[in-house]
């Protein structure tokens, strides 16, 4: 879909050199799908602390031995 915006031209041509982009196209989409992304990961950091969990089961019940390392590591 074709958009005509006002964008400073000095400020994309640093951000097309800085990011390496061969277009003006090239960088407001890697400025979009950035901004996209640092928005979701700032909802996801708002939510530490706000989830409680149910007791956490502890992944080994017993300490692994030398010999069952040696068996584990030859298996792959």
């Amino acid at each position: 879909m074709p958009t005509n915006l006002a964008i400073d031209d000095k400020l994309i041509e640093e951000a097309r050199l800085v990011g390496l982009h061969r277009t003006k196209k090239a960088v407001v989409t890697e400025a979009l799908l950035e901004y996209i992304q640092r928005r979701k990961q700032v909802k996801i950091i708002n939510l530490f602390g706000t989830i409680e969990y149910g007791k956490i089961q502890p992944r080994m019940t017993r300490m692994i031995t030398n010999k069952e390392k040696i068996q584990l590591k030859s298996r792959y």
